[in-house]
């Protein structure tokens, strides 16, 4: 069973991201880039790996009732929409 989400969509980014940028972000960023971190925005918990899927999945495993926020290493987003700006040279 999911676990229900406690927190408004705004909330829950501003935790997520807090979290990845004063605790979690210095400890991956260096040879990860591109990889997801999945992260539990009550606890801290996380987990890192090439497939977002499984980093949710493995951190769920561990915490069942993880609030789980995921972020692209490198990235303020997991994913982009819309048309990709190119920079000229």
């Amino acid at each position: 069973m999911e676990p229900q989400p406690r927190y408004s969509k705004e909330e829950f980014a501003r935790r997520g991201d807090a979290i990845y940028e004063q605790h979690i972000g210095p400890q991956v960023e260096r040879g990860n880039e591109g990889k997801f971190v999945a992260i539990d925005i009550e606890t801290g918990a996380y987990e890192v790996d090439v497939s977002e899927l499984a980093a949710s999945d493995r951190l769920l495993a561990r915490r069942p009732e993880a609030q789980v926020w995921l972020r692209k290493i490198g990235s303020r987003h997991v994913r982009h929409f819309g048309p990709r700006q190119h920079r000229i040279a």
